[in-house]
């Protein structure tokens, strides 16, 4: 039996409403479980997103996985404990997954580029001149340049403890990386509402580098708090430098992921 559990990190997280979104969207047909507290996130003195773990019919941890990917061998690891349990025809064969978009490994031989976070909370090598006015509108302006993994406002923005509120329109963020895959968690400040935005990466239209929520132009649209993957580029893998531009206002950033 597969049981998910969702452990919230962000306070939009925790919206049952949004929960059910991502389930339905995600075509999950298994039980899933909120953990809001978190209570099962400590009891398995868990630390990251996602994890796996195995529980054979004695109730006794036998595996776990951390990360996405390793598909096959999870799969390997559910039929050995269900052969275990006394389950017959257990159909040997891997299934084939294709894993697209987020859902992808990442590429660990090119990451150069860790999880940062866009509040004042937990954030790391925010560069804008001046620094960060908390929790108070202010216009940020782009250093002359980034170095590695630094990053930046530009705009009318709060900074908040948890995400970063743009108050009007063209504002936007740049970020020097190294990875194969850049992801920014964000979505509209007033439910129900979205906003178009433009990627460029090193200053260009990201063409066949465009990740599953931007078209080659650069183009998408924010429309509900979630994760997006924004560029996803082939070999080879160098420092890059992303830039967003919102075509609104009324948006929350809240964390960089790299893949």
């Amino acid at each position: 039996m597969v049981i998910g559990v969702h452990t919230p990190e962000f306070a939009f997280e925790k919206n049952i409403n949004n929960v059910r979104w991502a389930v339905k969207e995600r075509r999950i047909d298994y039980p899933v479980a909120g953990d809001n507290e978190p209570a099962i996130w400590q009891a398995f003195n868990n630390r990251y997103w996602p994890a796996l773990y195995f529980i054979d019919s004695q109730g006794r941890v036998r595996h776990h996985h951390f990360g996405e990917g390793s598909y096959e061998q999870a799969e390997m690891i559910i039929q050995g404990l269900l052969a275990e349990a006394g389950h017959s025809g257990i159909e040997r064969e891997p299934v084939s997954v294709d894993a697209r978009g987020i859902e992808a490994a990442a590429d660990w031989r090119s990451l150069r580029s860790a999880e940062n976070y866009v509040g004042y909370d937990r954030t790391q090598n925010f560069a804008s001149p001046g620094g960060a006015v908390l929790d108070e509108p202010r216009t940020y302006h782009l250093p002359p340049m980034l170095r590695l993994n630094e990053w930046a406002l530009s705009g009318n923005w709060t900074v908040k403890k948890e995400a970063a509120v743009l108050h009007e329109p063209s504002g936007g963020i740049a970020y020097r990386f190294h990875a194969r895959d850049l992801h920014l968690v964000m979505g509209p400040s007033a439910p129900g509402t979205s906003m178009r935005f433009r990627v460029r990466i090193d200053r260009q239209p990201p063409g066949t580098a465009h990740g599953i929520d931007v078209d080659e132009q650069g183009n998408g649209a924010v429309t509900e708090q979630r994760l997006y993957q924004l560029i996803r580029q082939s070999e080879p893998i160098a420092d890059r430098k992303f830039e967003i531009e919102f075509l609104g206002s009324g948006v929350e950033a809240f964390a960089f992921t790299f893949g």
